[in-house]
């Protein structure tokens, strides 16, 4: 048997770290098979083995940390803490929490929620040309919107441009309603809200009339050259090798691209190759040119997208082995 002893600052530390019903506490002890209270200002993990009473002492250390940086204490946060205590890494969390991206309009700083969004953000930070690529849920787009609003903020390129391309998933554009704008808006939509988060729906617009802002499909990006630009490349595994290669020849003088995308979920003709995998494989050597892959562990939405994203690899992991898919 053995038991740990951990002295908290205050009650209101303490309700953060165990959280609304002991949401938080309950996520520990499932995960070390340990049982936690509190007792005045202290919090006693007890467990029957030492390793078990470390691994569960670091991650209420951990969550500590967290509260007393500002941060709130989420479902997601205590659920990479205890991964990370698994992995003997949790020491990188405070450095990715001192990392605010972006402030949004009404005020909420953007920052990195794992290791793998902090990194993706450091390459994009240094090089010129970023792929970040993983599944979704894992912060992609979202924190490429965040540093192109920054850098454009700070002055440091004169647009921000997002595209996607406007792949047909069951639906034809011409059966679709509307003018041609209507028609491809709902593939654009995600980057939208994104911007919307960023600027407020006001300043967007006012930015968007005065072309500092362009969210289009990517077939608009054909015979230009975009200097002094921040370019976004979104759901790029539905590109063609074609329009992969066109679109990284548009690249300008001062500016930055990144290509995000999910390589399991391709939505092109089995005739057709994606132009991501390509790319990846291509570029991979290439200087000022870097690739991040996220895993099912820089999921930051609901618990069920990792055990779903989760369950597909090993789902195709063992179909692979097997020679069969159906």
């Amino acid at each position: 048997m053995a038991e740990v002893t951990i002295s908290m600052n205050n009650t209101d530390e303490i309700r953060a770290v165990f959280g609304e019903f002991d949401r938080n506490i309950n996520l520990i002890q499932k995960a070390f098979s340990v049982t936690v209270f509190s007792r005045d200002n202290c919090v006693k993990i007890i467990a029957d083995d030492e390793l078990s009473a470390v691994k569960a002492e670091n991650a209420v250390k951990t969550l500590c940390g967290m509260f007393s940086r500002g941060e709130t204490i989420e479902e997601q946060n205590v659920r990479y803490a205890i991964s990370m205590v698994n992995d003997g890494a949790e020491g990188e969390i405070a450095a990715i929490s001192e990392d605010c991206v972006c402030v949004s309009f009404t005020g909420k700083p953007i920052k990195p929620k794992t290791v793998g969004q902090k990194k993706y953000c450091d390459m994009i930070r240094k090089n010129t040309i970023t792929f970040g690529v993983g599944p979704a849920g894992t912060g992609k787009t979202y924190l490429a919107v965040a540093l192109a609003v920054t850098a454009f903020k700070q002055h440091q390129v004169q647009r921000i441009i997002l595209t996607r391309p406007a792949v047909e998933a069951g639906e034809k554009l011409g059966f679709l309603p509307g003018d041609l704008q209507n028609k491809v808006d709902p593939y654009l939509r995600p980057l939208y809200d994104a911007l919307f988060e960023m600027f407020g729906q006001e300043a967007f617009a006012r930015h968007q009339e005065k072309g500092a802002i362009e969210v289009a499909p990517l077939a608009y990006m054909r015979g230009r050259t975009l200097d002094d630009s921040f370019i976004i490349l979104d759901e790029a595994q539905n590109t063609t090798r074609e329009q992969m290669k066109m679109f990284l020849t548009r690249l300008g003088f001062n500016s930055k691209m990144v290509i995000t995308g999910d390589i399991t979920q391709i939505d092109l003709p089995e005739t057709k190759k994606s132009g991501l995998i390509e790319a990846l494989k291509v570029l991979r050597n290439v200087e000022d040119i870097a690739q991040n892959r996220f895993t099912e562990k820089d999921v930051v939405r609901h618990k069920l997208v990792q055990d779903i994203v989760r369950a597909y690899d090993e789902y195709q992991g063992t179909r692979k082995t097997k020679g069969a898919w159906t």
